[in-house]
């Protein structure tokens, strides 16, 4: 599904950040250290972040138009959105925080029921437990869930491997690559490591200061610039 920004223009605290890109893969890759805007770009992708100007489509949906005064709000973007913190209720059990945003099934992909996503997830066993006793990759497998259990068109991932461990990371990533191969859904992934956007994505959009130094196919992208 293609996925468009045009012009996109937020200005920051710190810095401004602009951005035209346009992606039709499955899974982009938003490259960066720290500061350089990822996190805001998504936040703009979710319509959680103020934009002063620009244009956002995905697919054929335009979900912002500045100069037509267009502007989907985020609860009717048909996105899903795993912060880095996770952003779970504590003091709701795993059945509830996944039913949280959940669609009824009159309006849910069937592909996103509650059966599927939680045995791709392998989170069964989970369910009747409080969020608080749950382990960090525990809570990161039920977060994305939360997330496919919307139905969404697109998935928007914060670093979802920056604060694990090695032997964490490489079990996290392993249920990452069961969903993007599992679910039809778009994905934009954030990340500053190199290994983790060519074992995830397909196209990079790298991102310094706020604004695109390069994007392409990951592999291209990666062979022609020194990125760390």
């Amino acid at each position: 599904m293609k996925l468009v920004l045009h012009k996109v223009r937020v200005t920051l605290s710190d810095f401004e950040l602009a951005v035209d890109v346009e992606t039709d893969s499955r899974v982009t890759a938003i490259f960066g250290p720290s500061g350089a805007g990822k996190t805001s770009l998504l936040d703009v992708l979710a319509g959680v972040r103020p934009v002063q100007s620009g244009f956002i489509a995905v697919g054929e949906r335009v979900l912002l138009d500045t100069r037509k005064r267009w502007f989907v709000p985020t609860r009717e973007r048909q996105i899903g959105y795993v912060p880095q913190d996770l952003a779970l209720f504590p003091h709701l059990s795993v059945r509830q925080n996944l039913c949280y945003g959940a669609k009824d099934k009159q309006t849910a992909n069937p592909l996103f029921n509650f059966d599927h996503v939680t045995e791709v997830l392998e989170i069964q066993g989970l369910i009747a437990r409080r969020v608080t006793d749950l382990s960090g990759g525990e809570k990161q497998r039920v977060a994305l869930a939360r997330a496919l259990l919307s139905s969404p068109r697109l998935l928007l991932l914060d670093e979802p491997l920056a604060s694990v461990d090695d032997a964490l990371k490489a079990k996290i990533g392993a249920y990452l690559l069961r969903v993007r191969d599992e679910f039809p859904v778009t994905m934009v992934y954030v990340t500053h490591d190199r290994e983790e956007t060519l074992l995830m994505a397909d196209d990079i959009v790298v991102l310094s200061s706020g604004k695109v130094t390069a994007a392409g196919p990951v592999r291209e992208i990666l062979a022609r610039s020194a990125l760390s």
